[in-house]
């Protein structure tokens, strides 16, 4: 019985099926299937079923389950604690935000990348909803979203706020919210929904809200007179100074943005712990030197 035979299972056992199991270890199912079969003929037991669903554990392969979680924790406490980061290896799935993608990113990865060197990187920019599935049913390590993750399973590490702008173009006379239309994030957000509800308080429920996931695109709209909206400041940098849109008050202000860099607690993993600590760092110094 091997390290890696148990890594294998472990990874089978979690995530409910060869192939992403495969996916996760870099790793041809056949491998999979060797590593299992190999493991379960030395311990003399079977310890999963295959189903329709994926594999069902038996008793003795819950049992295993337990030492292989032991193992794999003391793993990377050696990772942590002894190993120099340089070796560290593997792929590394981060899912972002498209707020936190226009913004810091860039400068997380570079980060990252330094100090694992030899790391892969798999990059998803999605809304929030879709990043926080992903990271529950694993498919992402590490997600930069609109949080806290209100799960138990899930270690949150607080961001930098992003706080929100009214922007219409240069061109535009005075707004009337009854007349304009307002541009906001895609529908199935929360500053969508918070928007929306503060609107059709204030305006009424004929009021036109636009909805889109490119913030890119929802700015270039407010620049060309077709909406007006409340985004980060320092997203909107770029056309403010070539003097396409300006700020304006419409007697209120939307919620700041709240962003967390969320990963799972269990199985531990010390590149999820670290890029999030890297995250909060590169957030903080990128926040101080835009959103003044």
């Amino acid at each position: 019985m091997t390290f890696e035979q148990l890594k294998t299972f472990f990874w089978v056992a979690r995530l409910g099926g060869f192939r992403r199991a495969s996916e996760q270890l870099n790793l041809s199912q056949p491998a999979i299937s060797t590593r299992i079969a190999t493991l379960e003929e030395e311990l003399g037991v079977k310890l999963m079923e295959r189903t329709s669903k994926g594999v069902q554990l038996t008793k003795s392969g819950t049992s295993l389950l337990g030492y292989a979680e032991q193992m794999l924790f003391v793993q990377e406490e050696i990772v942590k604690r002894v190993a120099n980061t340089s070796e560290v290896e593997g792929l590394f799935r981060i899912g972002s935000s498209e707020t936190i993608a226009q913004a810091w990113l860039p400068d997380f990865l570079k980060a990252l990348s330094r100090e694992f060197p030899r790391v892969n990187i798999d990059l998803t920019v999605d809304i929030s909803g879709n990043l926080r599935n992903s990271l529950l049913q694993q498919n992402v390590d590490l997600a930069f979203l609109m949080g806290p993750v209100s799960e138990f399973t899930v270690e949150n590490v607080a961001l930098p706020k992003f706080d929100l702008h009214w922007y219409k173009s240069t061109d535009s006379g005075m707004v009337d919210l009854n007349e304009t239309p307002v541009i906001s994030y895609a529908a199935r957000t929360r500053p969508y929904r918070e928007l929306k509800a503060e609107l059709s308080r204030r305006i009424g429920p004929h009021v036109r809200i636009y909805s889109s996931a490119s913030l890119s695109a929802s700015l270039q709209m407010i620049a060309a007179g077709i909406a007006v909206g409340p985004y980060p400041r320092a997203l909107a940098a770029t056309l403010i100074t070539s003097g396409q849109i300006e700020e304006f008050d419409p007697g209120f202000q939307p919620n700041p943005l709240e962003f967390t860099a969320s990963f799972l607690g269990e199985p531990r993993s010390i590149l999820a712990e670290r890029g999030a600590e890297i995250a909060q760092e590169i957030a903080k110094d990128w926040a101080d030197s835009n959103e003044a």
